[in-house]
């Protein structure tokens, strides 16, 4: 089966839990596995290094990296750093209204501006079958 780590600011992310419900649904109707780290681990404050070793050993095992950085995240920057060194792809994803981030969009494969759900599942079908 095939994977795809799902990156997220920590502190935000629920902001975001029906971007990641329904990411879910979708990459599993694909056969796709969307591992969302800040979901799966829960780490303490004082694992930094352990923390950024898992996530450095879940994105080498994951065959794209989606970024969602409507919220700035410098965790996040740091996941795109090392997928892009690494040449794994990068799915960009943004709400309409939010800062843009440049050197996350320089680094992407592809990026999705989304409207709201809709428009995210809509986008992002097109890519899984691409994926």
């Amino acid at each position: 089966m095939r994977k795809a780590y799902f990156a997220i600011n920590y502190s935000r992310k629920a902001e975001f839990e029906k971007e990641i419900s329904v990411l879910n649904r979708l990459f599993s109707k694909n056969n796709v596995e969307l591992l969302v780290f800040v979901e799966k681990y829960n780490l303490k404050p004082n694992e930094e290094e352990v923390m950024m070793k898992t996530a450095f050993n879940e994105i080498d095992s994951s065959d794209i990296l989606i970024a969602e950085l409507s919220v700035k995240s410098i965790g996040v920057g740091i996941e795109i750093g090392y997928a892009y060194a690494k040449n794994i792809p990068i799915i960009y994803l943004y709400k309409e209204g939010t800062e843009y981030s440049t050197t996350a969009y320089g680094t992407a494969t592809n990026s999705i501006k989304y409207k709201n759900i809709d428009d995210l599942i809509s986008q992002m079908e097109i890519l899984i079958n691409q994926f």
